[in-house]
């Protein structure tokens, strides 16, 4: 197998892009590095082509060396043979590798193998060719051997019958063309456990759809039914067609045996194939469906990481709760915490003029300009006070404060954490919790690398998905955006640390030690000092460390040391110096630069290079997450009555789903967009038209106060 050309292909890139990825990738080097800074061996593909194309390798790899290892054995027993080489070859998967080899599989005892120990392999044999003259009752009374449980003619056929039973389920050709069958024909179907106990899964209690046409979040949902005890799902697969060409294939109609044959087929298929093929063909619609829903999660998690920082700005963050209080804290612009506290203005205790009290002269001592509310239990409650608390700072000091919903997910988990416990030992729990949403707001992508991705609660089924294959997916996503907005080498926690191209966790926690004992960083060469970080790490890991007012003004950009010559030389052409980068005084270079392609051959760059030094020099410090959405500023709160059918209205998408989006419009309870309402021209996926952390308009559609339900419509309105 040529793993290279079927990347290639499979990729649909040339093949010095799948050589070099493939070299860069054995050599050791990083996913963001290649794609960062090695663009011209890689025609430059993104990091996320990359990812896809290593997982892919490593696919491949491990299929190659199932396959030797199956070779082997066979070759072993000395059953191999010319044609099963060539299908060993062949084979492009591991189902298809399983089943070739399963007729070689070492197995227990089965009524094939025990047939076999009494001696009755001739005898099936004989049956299985179909080519005799008189009845098998004859050829079966000279296997009668009461000494080996044989004891009369039908005992003998029915052994012989078991062995071909076996052999047809071993046929990989049969096995291929039952899988073709079910993918295309088979329906899955579910039934109430119980259809008199209510539950979320009352719409699968008389359930049926079509295998290949049924979405993967309805199999996860059913997976979930099944598991918790209150749906019973099957394969409902075409028995009948299957059976048709199965006799086909295998029943010569010979007088003497085709009942027999018919006999077997049906009891191999009933018995061996169907339940080994319907597990099959459940695990596949379940690969499929996580990796469709972690595709969502992965992508709903990169748009929350990129949401614009609220930087310099003072937050009063509240972490909402009824019977134990409203956690307070409020955070200055560079993320200290000035004060933590408690207040109770949501039922069981509703003090909320003494929260008023609390809040009020902190918010003017500190000049707090936005308060940021997690979003679990309480949460619209504490929105109602904020909103009221704030019209009342209005009026009383003529002072705009607003407030922001933010996604408290996982605050819980980094508050008991070991990490939080060392960054905040003074504060108990739950006052880490409403610091870390504070923070999120200042800086989401510094604070949330902190907690376990798959805690942050931004796509569907999360718990039920392979955990390895989610926390690889969604640890990619980390690494690609933490590097892509690049980490201030001096305030960078080491969680953030850890997630730079090669740096690992105990590098990142040898950099805090030497900033703790030297200072701060003044230059990337510096790195260089610090404990187990050697030349490979300090390649991959120093275009993405930025030191802001460091000795070297291009160590507050993106451009790498390996190309610092190369800028300043183009600088030099250009009449400009290092000085006029740090003052952010050079522009427009594209207009002075006509030929990029000779200037990039001048200075010995390649052009990709050439164009990202050019960006860089142009924008140094450049934070890729202010061409993001920012964050709605609200001031007062709505509720669901409020509402009208036909209301237009701006809102936050919250999360995207399979089947639509969750948007905050402001009230007590987030809308359904689904996705058949999101464009006016047909799309398959909501994110083909919208990104968590978007401001979308949205006009009401309904409004169910009863069940806390408002579906919103993205269509037709005017941008």
């Amino acid at each position: 197998m040529d793993i290279l050309k079927i990347l290639q292909t499979e990729f649909n890139i040339k093949p010095f892009q799948v050589e070099n990825a493939v070299k860069l990738i054995d050599e050791g080097n990083t996913i963001p590095f290649i794609a960062r800074y090695r663009k011209e061996l890689t025609g430059s593909l993104d990091d996320q082509v990359l990812r896809e194309l290593h997982e892919r390798l490593l696919y491949l790899r491990a299929l190659d060396e199932k396959r030797e290892q199956y070779r082997k054995s066979i070759e072993e027993t000395g059953n191999m043979t010319d044609d099963i080489a060539k299908a060993l070859d062949a084979a492009e998967t591991l189902a298809v590798l399983e089943d070739i080899y399963r007729p070689f599989r070492p197995k227990r005892r089965t009524r094939a193998t025990i047939a076999k120990e009494r001696g009755l392999e001739p005898l099936a044999m004989v049956l299985f060719m179909q080519n005799t003259d008189k009845p098998m009752e004859a050829h079966a009374a000279g296997f009668v051997a009461p000494e080996k449980d044989v004891p009369t003619a039908e005992d003998a056929l029915q052994g012989a019958m078991d062995i071909i039973a076996e052999m047809i389920s071993d046929d990989p050709e049969h096995r291929a063309m039952i899988r073709k069958v079910n993918q295309a024909a088979a329906m899955i179907a579910s039934k109430a456990a119980d259809a008199g106990k209510e539950s979320v899964y009352e719409m699968y209690y008389d359930f049926a759809e079509a295998v290949k046409k049924i979405a993967g979040h309805r199999v996860l949902a059913l997976n979930r039914g099944e598991k918790e005890g209150f749906l019973k799902v099957a394969v409902n697969a075409p028995d009948a067609e299957i059976l048709d060409k199965l006799n086909k294939r295998i029943n010569r109609r010979n007088q003497h045996t085709q009942d027999f044959i018919e006999a077997t087929i049906e009891d191999s298929y009933k018995r061996l194939i169907a339940p080994s093929m319907e597990r099959e063909l459940r695990n596949d619609l379940t690969e499929k469906a996580e990796e469709s829903a972690i595709k969502v999660f992965a992508e709903n998690l990169r748009q929350l990481l990129l949401q614009p920082p609220m930087k310099d700005k003072v937050v009063l963050a509240l972490d909402p709760g009824f019977r134990t209080g409203c956690k307070t804290s409020i955070i200055d612009g560079t993320g200290k915490v000035l004060t933590t506290g408690v207040i109770y203005p949501t039922p069981p205790q509703n003090k909320t003029e003494e929260a008023k009290r609390i809040l009020k002269p902190l918010i003017a001592k500190h000049m707090v300009e936005v308060i940021a509310i997690g979003n679990g239990t309480a949460s619209r409650e504490t929105e109602a006070f904020a909103a009221d608390m704030i019209r009342e700072v209005k009026s009383e000091t003529k002072r705009d404060v607003f407030y922001v919903i933010v996604n408290e997910a996982g605050a819980s988990v980094y508050s008991a954490s070991k990490l939080g416990a060392e960054e905040f030992p003074q504060f108990d729990v739950a006052l880490r919790s409403a610091v870390s949403i504070g923070r999120r707001l200042q800086d989401p992508l510094a604070e949330l690398v902190k907690i376990d991705p798959q805690s942050i609660g931004v796509g569907q089924y999360q718990h039920d998905m392979n955990q390895k294959h989610l926390g690889e997916a969604l640890g990619g996503v980390v690494e690609s955006c933490v590097n892509n907005v690049g980490v201030d080498l001096n305030t960078a926690s080491p969680s953030l640390l850890s997630y730079v191209a090669g740096v690992s966790g105990t590098v990142a926690k040898n950099i805090l030690e030497y900033r703790e004992e030297n200072g701060k960083f003044i230059s990337r060469a510096e790195l260089k000092k610090v404990k187990k970080l050697g030349p490979k790490a300090f390649e991959q890991c120093a275009g993405f460390l930025r030191i802001i007012d460091g000795k070297h003004p291009l160590d507050n950009t993106g451009v790498h040391p390996e190309s610092y010559a190369a800028a300043e030389a183009l600088l030099a052409e250009l009449g400009l110096k290092l000085a006029d980068v740090q003052a952010r005084n050079v522009k427009s270079i594209k207009e002075k630069v006509p030929d990029m392609k000779a200037m990039a051959d001048h200075l010995g760059l390649g052009e990709p290079t050439l164009r990202d030094i050019i960006k860089e020099l142009e924008k140094p410090g450049r934070d890729p997450r202010e061409d993001m959405p920012a964050p709605i500023l609200r001031h007062d709160v709505l509720s669901m009555e409020d509402l009208t059918e036909g209301m237009v209205l701006k809102g936050t998408v919250r999360n995207v789903i399979d089947f639509g989006a969750f948007v905050d419009i402001g009230v007590h309870q987030d809308g359904l967009v689904h996705v058949s309402q999101m464009s006016d021209k047909f799309i398959k996926h909501p994110l083909e038209a919208v990104s968590l952390g978007d401001i979308v308009d949205v006009r009401v559609l309904s409004v169910d106060t009863a069940k806390k339900r408002i579906s919103l419509s993205m269509k037709g309105i005017p941008k």
